[in-house]
């Protein structure tokens, strides 16, 4: 495991330490960022509206019960700006696109097209990891924004047409513009932002260390979301506790 850790933070300087060479590979950027964005709105878009459904629909009857209903906005609002829409779309993105690059990387180790880019003098890190590291950490933030949106209209609609609940979207959006301040937003950003770092360099490393064929790819992959996941989940405790 520390073998581990210390090979990834190795990755991680390393790939920081070749951004002045970003520039030249722009295209390969561009490409990922597609892929990790505009592929994935409506998987996005389904999850975030559902979720802030779920959290109205589950919310809603015990602020009922205790004469605060209209302060379901609020609740709605933080729950998913500084927890919810960040680790789901973080989680989403691991198992979608982190699963994506071990097994491109993987296959390209285990076929020695890694080991040919090096004969031509080409640095794989350069070449690989930092384009799937830059549109990463650009597309997962900007995809939690989308979330956080999403998320609070799915709540609204639900407070609105549920009879239990009977709040309607102008109470429910006075009640979330007076409790969600700006910086409740940044925290959910800022967590998005590491989480994103973690997916790419987990999914990086895992494929540049694939050994041993097909069998070797699928056990890869499956490593790089397992790891991927744990390490968001823990990690989003100690983000709560300094960002507290």
């Amino acid at each position: 495991m520390f073998q581990n850790l210390g090979e990834m933070l190795l990755l991680f300087t390393r790939t920081l330490g070749s951004l002045p060479l970003l520039w030249r590979h722009r295209q390969k950027v561009f490409d990922q960022f597609f892929e990790i964005g505009n592929a994935s709105l409506f998987m996005v878009c389904v999850l975030s509206f559902f979720i802030g459904g779920v959290i109205a629909l589950l919310t809603g009857p015990v602020l009922v019960d205790h004469g605060v209903k209209d302060s379901i906005g609020g609740l709605v609002g933080i729950a998913i700006c500084k927890e919810l829409a960040p680790v789901m779309m973080s989680i989403l993105i691991a198992g979608r696109i982190g699963s994506s690059m071990a097994a491109e990387i993987g296959s390209m180790r285990v076929y020695q097209e890694i080991d040919a880019l090096r004969t031509m003098n080409i640095n794989p890190i350069h070449y690989l990891v930092l384009p799937r590291l830059v549109s990463i950490a650009v597309g997962l933030p900007l995809l939690v924004i989308f979330s956080i949106l999403v998320g609070w209209g799915g709540g609204a609609l639900v407070a609105d047409l549920n009879n239990k609940i009977g709040v309607d979207f102008r109470s429910f959006f006075a009640n979330l513009r007076d409790t969600v301040r700006i910086s409740d937003v940044a925290n959910g950003l800022f967590k998005s932002f590491v989480f994103a770092l973690v997916v790419g360099v987990v999914s990086c490393h895992q494929g540049l260390q694939t050994i041993g064929g097909p069998r070797g790819i699928g056990r890869s992959v499956t490593k790089a979301v397992v790891n991927c996941i744990v390490m968001i989940v823990i990690l989003d405790y100690f983000l709560t506790r300094l960002l507290l």
